[in-house]
């Protein structure tokens, strides 16, 4: 049954799009929250013209063969966003599974924009969440459209007509597919009002149902950008300064013009680019360079120069983010006081695809093909570079070999060197700009280094009754297009999330923030703020109930009262562990965290057996999580055993260090990345029932392994680790 529940259908069209002699029409539909543009006319598509050149202004097509095609507007990137946001649609039309097709949407802001942004984007773990009465309400007005267009043919009232699995019928034994209906249903008056469905009546939201971008994977069909091959292409790789603030000062390129297959060398604001004729030529090309740099600006500083620069800042008070009671006060007269003091290295985002890019830059018009995560921020920075306008700027957004936050830079880097190499050449050739590992790896962006003090005050039964916090590092917000929105009075919201956030109820609290300013370029990484300060907490809290003589998990619930859906997964993780049952035994230990971050609330146990030669494996990780109504389990399984795993990785080896102002590591022989041995050997993900809006999975289940873990390795050892990575040998 539909419930009551009505959405307001405004500024709206459907798409009539003649494809042919006899070969029908495409229904499509046009939503409020998607475009402020008037009424377009109609497209002119014929038959005989290669798909890709259809551009729809709709999340909706359905054609004469019966098929639904799901137009998507986030990126997919490993994350399942394309089979999560297929699914809303073809709940709601009642469509089949098997006859829904996915395509990634243009780049046009006002058609597919972030509900939760105002501008084209994936990111902050918000596909689902921004997009899930969207999507609903697509699939629900083409579905009222379809019925009335059956009612109309068959002589018969709308309520009698059924739909299901891409067929309606009709007591009468008349039946129609949807693509048998799509032409008529065109020609229907948009309706002002649709109703959705009750979630009792779900049949596809809430089940297991296959990715829609596996086959393609699997049968290597799916277009990345390292896939493009386009006339006369050539390609291009950019030397960077060896130092973060050098500058290309001069280059010698005489012996790189004499290598066959290269074209030009070029100087950008980011360095010097090689154009070849392909790869490997490029390469060699750039590698006979013989540049000059000025470093008179360039960071020359050591990582543990840096830290101990933090550490000094540390001494003094920060910007305050929070400040609950009086923690100063409260201390004077706490029964005991702990205090620790905390380091993170600067981590690099290691996706399995560099970045890359391919650029075709003619009168008028440029034209791109990537992995495009923040479409709307890469328009208008192509746009302001160009002079163009972003309509002039069209943007074919590939699949991405994951990201993590690399492929959403606030600069659009990677990208406007791809423009400033075919802005130079001046040519109408198309330039596939490539970085290689070791390019992203020492001259990319990264997690921030950061530095925390934390202490707490302690009432004579072991209860925290003051915390303050103070956290160092770079802002990654400063100087970005999102620095009005999110750094108020001088805080970084993603610096300290997870921190000024804390939901212990703890009565005096005080949390302060040092941004302090390095040439080191910085962004946003997979969980943000809760990478670092998620271990923080989470560990803290554990040396607190250790301290009190009470466990972990009791310490926890009572501190947690305030907040029931912490609470829930906490009880859920600890249950399925057997965390009340006996000990694991002679070196074992087992640990929990819990935290929320982008509105999901996830807990994790990890159980560890330490080793003769003192090192340790992880041998099972048990995952609860609550992000609101589960519109595909699988997939919430597979990011939470990703993410999980993500920051498990992080937790044993990550690590970007400085030395004389260079990064030290260069691909994954020195930044390893957790390997299969090392995987937990069982791996349990438990969902919470809930119909509460759906939030993010891309990103929650990463920052919470780290202190599980350490933990972990606290009550099989005794010995707390304040920095990560962790130590090989415990």
């Amino acid at each position: 049954m539909k419930t009551e529940t009505k959405f307001n259908i405004s500024r709206r069209h459907f798409l009539v799009s003649t494809l042919g002699a006899g070969a029908g029409l495409t229904l499509g539909v046009y939503l409020s929250g998607c475009s402020n543009d008037k009424d377009k006319a109609p497209l002119n598509t014929s038959s005989h013209q290669p798909q890709t050149l259809f551009e729809p202004n709709a999340f909706v097509r359905i054609r004469p063969d019966n098929s639904v095609t799901v137009v998507i507007k986030h990126l997919e990137m490993g994350q399942g966003t394309y089979t999560g946001l297929a699914t809303l649609v073809a709940e709601e039309l009642d469509a089949a599974w098997d006859q829904i097709k996915v395509e990634s949407a243009p780049a046009n802001a006002k058609l597919y924009s972030n509900l939760f942004w105002g501008a084209q984007g994936t990111g902050g773990s918000s596909a689902i969440a921004n997009s899930y009465m969207q999507m609903r309400q697509a699939g629900a007005t083409a579905r009222a459209m379809l019925v009335a267009a059956a009612a109309k043919r068959w002589n018969v009232k709308p309520a009698e007509v059924h739909v299901s699995a891409g067929k309606l019928s009709h007591a009468s034994g008349k039946s129609a597919s949807f693509g048998e209906l799509a032409e008529a249903a065109a020609k229907e008056p948009i309706p002002a009002e649709v109703p959705v469905k009750d979630p009792k009546d779900f049949h596809l939201i809430g089940q297991t149902l296959p990715r829609k971008d596996t086959p393609d994977k699997v049968h290597a069909k799916a277009i990345y950008t390292q896939d493009i091959k386009l006339p006369a292409m050539l390609t291009a790789l950019v030397l960077h300064p060896p130092r973060f603030g050098a500058r290309l000062q001069s280059v010698d390129d005489s012996e790189a013009k004499k290598i066959p297959g290269v074209q030009h060398v070029v100087m950008i604001p980011t360095g010097v680019a090689v154009v070849a004729t392909d790869f490997w030529t490029a390469k060699r090309g750039r590698d006979a360079l013989k540049p000059q740099w000025d470093e008179s600006q360039a960071l020359r500083k050591s990582s543990e120069q840096i830290r101990e620069d933090y550490r000094q800042l540390a001494e003094k008070p920060g910007t305050v983010a929070v400040n609950n009671g009086d923690t100063t006060a409260t201390f004077k007269h706490a029964a005991k006081t702990i205090s620790a003091e905390y380091d993170f290295p600067f981590l690099a985002h290691a996706t399995m695809e560099p970045m890359n890019c391919v650029v075709q830059l003619q009168p008028n018009q440029c034209e791109l093909w990537y992995g495009a995560q923040i479409q709307t921020m890469d328009q208008m920075a192509l746009a302001k570079l160009l002079n163009l306008t972003p309509e002039q700027i069209k943007i074919n957004t590939l699949y991405a070999g994951g990201s993590f936050g690399r492929r959403a830079n606030p600069q659009s880097d990677y990208v406007l060197e791809a423009a400033n190499i075919a802005k130079a050449l001046n040519l109408n050739t198309p330039i596939k700009l490539l970085w290689t590992r070791e390019d992203d790896m020492r001259a990319g962006f990264y997690r921030p280094l950061y530095y925390h003090q934390i202490k707490a005050g302690l009432d004579k039964t072991g209860m925290p009754v003051a915390w303050q916090h103070r956290i160092v590092g770079q802002s990654i917000l400063a100087g970005t297009g999102f620095e009005s929105a999110m750094v108020k009075n001088g805080v970084d919201a993603t610096s300290v999330e997870g921190a000024s956030n804390l939901p212990y109820h703890i009565a005096n609290l005080h949390v302060d923030l040092h941004s302090p300013t390095l040439p080191v370029p910085v962004q946003w990484w997979r969980s943000v703020g809760s990478t670092h300060n998620a271990y923080v907490v989470e560990t803290f809290i554990d040396q607190l109930a250790s301290t009190a003589k009470q466990d972990p998990v009791a310490y926890r619930r009572a501190l947690l009262k305030d907040h029931p859906r912490h609470l829930a997964v906490l009880n859920l993780a600890a249950e399925k562990a057997g965390w009340d049952n006996k000990p694991l035994g002679k070196d074992r230990g087992r640990g929990i965290a819990v935290h929320e971050s982008f509105n999901t609330f996830v807990a994790q146990v990890a159980e560890v057996t330490l080793h003769a030669d003192k090192t340790f494996s992880v041998d099972r990780v048990v995952i609860a999580v609550d992000c609101g109504v589960a519109v595909n389990p699988d997939v919430i399984r597979a990011q939470m055993e990703g993410g999980m795993g993500y920051g498990l990785s992080a937790a044993l080896s990550g690590k970007i260090s400085l030395r004389d102002g260079q990064v030290e590591q260069s691909n994954f022989h020195d930044y390893p990345v957790l390997r299969m041995p090392q995987m937990p050997t069982s791996v349990e993900v438990y969902i919470v029932p809930s119909a509460e809006p759906p939030t993010g999975v891309g990103e929650p289940g990463t920052p919470v392994i780290a202190p599980a873990l350490a933990n972990a390795i606290a009550n099989a050892t005794g010995k707390r680790y304040y920095a990560l990575p962790l130590p090989t040998a415990v």
